[in-house]
């Protein structure tokens, strides 16, 4: 692999992390479009390439949520010290922990009985349609609920929806904020929501896959530019969804997912690829 597809990978795991428009269906798609083989049927190296562009991934994402790491954290392990009344930052803090709880048991039932989907091109595409039309459905209904706001029943709720976006295309991301804009929670809330979520779930698949962790020689530089890439541009999504997009809406990532979507199975239908 050149340093330049490793960068471009990296950027497009990064970005499409966390924006609802899904980075494994991405991931499969941008190899597919172009013809690359980067691993030569090596289920091993492919695999830990992939941990690796997750660790950037979780990396950018941390330092951008540092503080709301900390505040969370902070509160949750206060209450386990002093107990009392669940409430406020604490309160919170437990529910994100809860949506961890159901993500992680269906996450360990895919890996146990599923193949990797990926290489289904036309389901990447129709996931990406079928599910960027739910997503703007959802953000479509008026909303009034803070973080503070959620239920326990919807921490579940949004941590099986989680769990179940296994399929490239459906997007993690996507998937979950459709849920919290379903159940009512404002956009910037939903979006945070589903950022400080995502953490323990990166976290946990990236140590699942570490113990097929191997890196040949000469793939170190492939490996540290790519991780570097999806540092960088996880950063920049964190930022740019919390800044911008959850106040305008995701109206725009639908269309862009409707397009791709119908644009992929255009080239499947024409022998392009």
């Amino acid at each position: 692999m050149s340093t330049l597809h490793a960068i471009i990978l990296g950027l497009v795991q990064g970005l499409t992390e966390f924006l609802p428009v899904s980075s494994s269906g991405h991931l499969a798609l941008v190899p597919w479009l172009f013809g690359w083989d980067h691993f030569g049927g090596d289920d091993v190296l492919e695999n830990a390439f992939d941990v690796a562009l997750h660790l950037g991934t979780l990396m950018g994402s941390i330092v951008y949520l540092r503080s709301d790491v900390i505040r969370y954290g902070t509160a949750g392990m206060g209450w386990l010290k002093k107990r009392g009344p669940l409430s406020g930052d604490a309160r919170v803090a437990w529910l994100l922990a809860a949506t961890a709880v159901p993500t992680g048991i269906l996450g360990l039932l895919v890996v146990a009985v599923t193949d990797d989907l990926g290489d289904r091109t036309w389901l990447v595409a129709v996931s990406l349609i079928v599910f960027g039309l739910v997503l703007y459905l959802a953000d479509r209904r008026p909303s009034d609920r803070g973080l503070n706001d959620i239920r326990l029943r919807d921490a579940l709720l949004l941590g099986v929806a989680q769990g179940l976006a296994f399929q490239p295309g459906v997007s993690r991301s996507g998937v979950t904020l459709t849920v919290a804009r379903g159940v009512g929670i404002e956009r910037e809330a939903a979006t945070r929501l589903v950022f400080l979520m995502s953490l323990p779930v990166i976290a946990g698949a990236g140590l699942v896959k570490a113990s097929d962790l191997v890196v040949p020689a000469g793939w170190w530089g492939p490996f540290i530019w790519g991780t570097l890439a999806a540092a960088v541009s996880g950063w920049f999504a964190v930022h740019w969804m919390l800044r911008f997009v959850a106040r305008v809406g995701f109206g725009g990532f639908a269309v862009y997912r409707v397009a791709v979507g119908v644009g992929v199975l255009v080239l499947l239908a024409s022998s392009f690829r």
